[in-house]
């Protein structure tokens, strides 16, 4: 089963739907060079067509000039997996100013399993993220909880996404007027994907099943757009629910950050 959903993943996924909302997006070889709002460089590929160690950190460099000659990159995000066949590709990366990021799983499962009826907490209710106001508490709420200073130019580029892009989902769980956990489900366009992304709750709401209720919601809606698999890169946090709700981990992911000012 984990094969199959792994397989799945790798045709559908690896391809240009993980740029498709990309201002710009460049082949070179087997990489597939991106650059998203804010100056944000992303480097991803189906494989490395084999390539062994010399040639890996070639197209390392290559990626890095690349992105050196584009005025306004912030950073560079290298997206590895754990399945994939990369030789020297740690070393390469680490050489040239690359910084780890914690490893995530890559979860998959049939939306189908998780569509089940799931309620939330008394007092708390769940709905679709619609107004600016919604998606300001939204994203604050998740800066809190990811400690991320930067959640309001997040914010921004999520308002610019939801008014040209339909398909994107916002769900939120409120408590006495305040966003106490959200997440998005992103319909992948010419696949039988959806993604779970953004999963978060406020320390003091954990543990009462609000997260796996969005999850749900989430699931329902991914079947109603005719997805049949829900995907996810979930942290420690989160991995252990979408477990219980029926997601296989299949890998893993790393992403490596390069920054103008490390190198």
């Amino acid at each position: 089963m984990s094969l199959n959903l792994l397989a799945a993943y790798d045709a559908q996924l690896r391809t240009d739907a993980e740029t498709a909302h990309a201002l710009a997006v460049a082949p070179m070889g087997p990489l597939r060079l991106a650059v998203f709002p804010g100056g944000r460089g992303f480097v991803s590929y189906a494989d490395l067509d084999g390539a062994d160690a010399a040639r890996t950190a070639e197209l390392v460099d290559a990626a890095l000039e690349h992105f050196r000659g584009i005025a306004g990159i912030t950073s560079v995000e290298w997206k590895t997996r754990g399945h994939d066949h990369a030789p020297g590709l740690h070393d390469a990366l680490i050489a040239r100013g690359f910084v780890p990021e914690d490893t995530e799983s890559i979860m998959i499962g049939e939306a189908g399993l998780l569509a089940e009826e799931v309620a939330a907490p008394d007092g708390v209710e769940l709905r679709r993220a619609r107004t600016e106001v919604e998606v300001l508490a939204m994203e604050e709420m998740q800066g809190t909880v990811f400690e991320d200073p930067h959640w309001r130019a997040r914010a921004e580029t999520t308002l610019r996404r939801i008014r040209s892009d339909d398909t994107v989902e916002l769900w939120i769980a409120v408590a006495d007027g305040a966003v106490i956990s959200a997440g998005r489900l992103e319909p992948v366009a010419a696949t039988d994907f959806a993604g779970l992304w953004g999963g978060a709750t406020i320390a003091s709401w954990r543990g009462r099943g609000i997260y796996r209720a969005l999850t749900a919601r989430r699931a329902r809606s991914a079947l109603a757009r005719g997805k049949r698999y829900l995907q996810s890169d979930s942290t420690e946090f989160s991995r252990p629910i979408l477990e219980r709700a029926g997601l296989i981990k299949v890998s893993t992911t790393t992403p490596y950050v390069w920054a103008p000012e490390a190198d």
